[in-house]
Parts: C-alpha cells; structure tokens; sequence
C-alpha cells in the first residue's frame, strides 16, 4: 500500500470544537483514505534546531495554546506511539547524514492532535510526532522529508501541519469574504504546487505576492511543514488541492495532497 503524503492547515485550535465545512472535510478524508498502519506528522509547534522525533509508548495531550474556554482543556487525545515508526525514521535519517535526536515525554502538540482528533477520532493508530526547522532553507526541509519517501510505501501516512496563510496580527474578528491579498498568495502556491515548480516555490519570499503577510518573519514555522509533506512525496510529484477556505479574513484553510 503505497499513501500519498499531506498538508493540512490546521487553523486556529477551536477546529477541535468546531462543526464547519472544514472539519467535516478533514472527517471525511479519515474515512476515504486507505487505514494508514501509522501516521508520523511534522508539526509547525516543534520548531527545533536539531531534527526530533518522538519515541513515546503513548503519547500525552498538551494543551499549547492561551485564553480558550475551557472545554479546549479537557480534550485528551490518547493516540499511541510505534517504537517500530520511531525506529526506523531514526534509521532513514542516519542514512541521510541528519543529526537526529528522539525525544521522550514531549506529548502531542495541538498542531498535531487537533488535525489528527477530526481524521482519526478513535486515535487508535500509532502516531510519531516529527519537528520542522524554520531555520534551515526550504530545499533542506524538501530533503528532510525525502528522506521519508519510502514510509509511504509501508502504508505510513505523512502528514505536514502548519498553515499556508498565518499571521495572527493580521486576522480579523469577523466572517465575509476572504481577504484579497491572501486569496493570491494562495493562488500564486496553487499554480507553483500543481505543476511542481520547486524552484519557484523555494524562492517564495521573493516570488510570491504579499508573502511578508502571508508568511511573516516570525512565523515560517507554519508555512514550512509544506517542503516536508512534499519532499515525501519526490518519488511521484503530483499535487492536488483537495480543500480552500478561509475563517478571520485570512487565516487560510487548506489541504494538499502530494504523489499519487
């Protein structure tokens, strides 16, 4: 069984609570996907230096985010941990020359859980949490997670979460339309995704419109889990947008699909 790789915005965490097009989008897709044996997901909210995976037996919830009610506090999310994924992820990156680091007790960060909560919502499949590096360049990231190309083949579903639109300065209060400049930032990625232009993509800062609102200096960390779900997929380059939305204006709401 061979599973494409993704890219899911994982959005504000109220996702966990909410019922919109969005989350029963992400619902859907949990059931149309072949079962995935395991899920190893690179999350915007581990952004480390040293490329981490985590280890864990089972994994607790951590709750990383400010100011929510309270309901937000109480969601657990018990999903289990693959020594056997662990493993050989530390292996895959050993032969690619990365200094690694498994780490033990972390938990599952929200932009893990959250996405994970509506797709798999028993959270009875293993799950191994990987970091992203907004300090390394996009090609590196890409590689990174070429590196994992073959889990695929194992029936691993890779998953990066971040958000290809996120800047909390910007966001708006209210509904309505989306927010022009962030509507063709979206689209300039579409056309650069579809027909795999690495080059361009990798040069997004400078290319892309409005990419200092879309993606903000201190904030790459949630735009670059889209190199990684790539790279995975570098076997069979072919991308498909399976979803667009926005909430607050501009707080973009998007899943890509990577190899066939």
């Amino acid at each position: 069984m061979t599973l494409p790789s993704l890219f899911v915005a994982h959005g504000s965490p109220m996702l966990a609570l909410e019922d919109n097009g969005y989350t029963r989008f992400l619902e859907n897709l949990g059931q149309e996907l072949p079962t995935p044996e395991a899920i190893a997901v690179f999350s915007a909210h581990w952004d480390t230096p040293d490329q981490s995976f985590s280890v864990d037996e089972s994994h607790d919830t951590m709750h990383d985010f400010y100011g929510f009610p309270e309901e937000m506090y109480e969601l657990r999310y018990p999903a289990p941990g693959s020594a056997k994924l662990s493993q050989r992820i530390g292996q895959l990156f050993e032969a690619g020359n990365l200094p690694n680091q498994p780490v033990r007790g972390r938990g599952l960060d929200h932009g893990a859980w959250v996405v994970l909560q509506k797709m798999y919502p028993d959270a009875n499949i293993p799950v191994v949490e990987l970091s992203v590096d907004s300090r390394r360049s996009p090609a590196e990231q890409y590689a990174i997670g070429a590196m994992l190309t073959e889990l695929r083949r194992q029936n691993v579903l890779i998953v990066g979460s971040g958000g290809l639109v996120h800047n909390l300065r910007l966001i708006g209060q209210s509904g309505g339309e989306a927010d022009p400049w962030a509507v063709e930032f979206d689209d300039w990625v579409t056309e650069q995704l579809e027909s795999w232009k690495m080059s361009e993509l990798f040069e997004y800062a400078k290319k892309a419109p409005h990419a200092r609102q879309a993606v903000p200096s201190y904030g790459s960390e949630h735009f670059i889990p889209l190199f990684y779900a790539m790279g995975a997929a570098d076997d069979d380059r072919q991308a498909k947008r399976l979803f667009q939305d926005y909430q607050y204006g501009n707080l973009s709401l998007n899943c890509w699909m990577f190899g066939s």
